[in-house]
């Protein structure tokens, strides 16, 4: 199991403030779905840190403009998605509550294509996945690629046979007129 350690502060010598699992909690609706909102920030952090996640207690897990959030999920195979008892009604009411915020971005009409108001920085760690964008281009990733995701329409795909674990740190952003 992966941990989330924190520094801080203490007699002004630097030392670990948090330490703890980051859980996992796979979704029941889709086997091998797993999402963690693991850390966030502030618009305008402050050091020495204060003791909060500034992720806790947001109905969203997107942030708001200047404000991180660091996430971790995991996707299974996109076959999990296509098997014959796969509920899409489930699945749908288990994105709202477990992913407020960036549930409501997903479009019925093309499933897992979202559009979201941040900037941000994907690193693939465990798997192979493929990243779909609405030009039609579809690029193939492997552990250790990173992509920079600028609030444009996508989609993340696993066409293999194993889960896909990526670490996301999302900026929230404000989205300009596109150009």
């Amino acid at each position: 199991m992966a941990r989330l350690i924190v520094t801080s502060h203490k007699d002004g010598k630097s030392s670990v403030g948090l330490e703890q699992s980051i859980p996992v909690m796979p979704f029941k609706s889709v086997p091998g779905f797993d999402t963690a909102v693991v850390w966030g920030t502030a618009a305008a952090p402050s050091v020495p840190w204060d003791g909060r996640n500034a992720a806790d207690g947001h109905e969203s897990v997107l942030p708001d403009a200047g404000e991180t959030r660091l996430m971790k999920v995991t996707f299974p195979p996109d076959s999990v998605m296509m098997s014959a008892d796969f509920d899409p009604a489930a699945a749908g009411a288990e994105y709202m509550s477990r992913i407020p915020g960036l549930a409501q971005r997903f479009e019925p009409d093309s499933p897992g294509m979202h559009t979201t108001d941040s900037v941000d920085y994907g690193i693939l760690i465990e798997g192979e996945i493929s990243l779909e964008l609405d030009d039609g281009k579809t690029v193939a990733l492997k552990p250790g690629d990173v992509v920079v995701q600028n609030g444009t329409r996508h989609a993340w795909r696993n066409p293999g046979a194993k889960p896909a674990t990526l670490i996301f740190v999302l900026i929230g952003a404000n989205r300009s007129a596109d150009k």
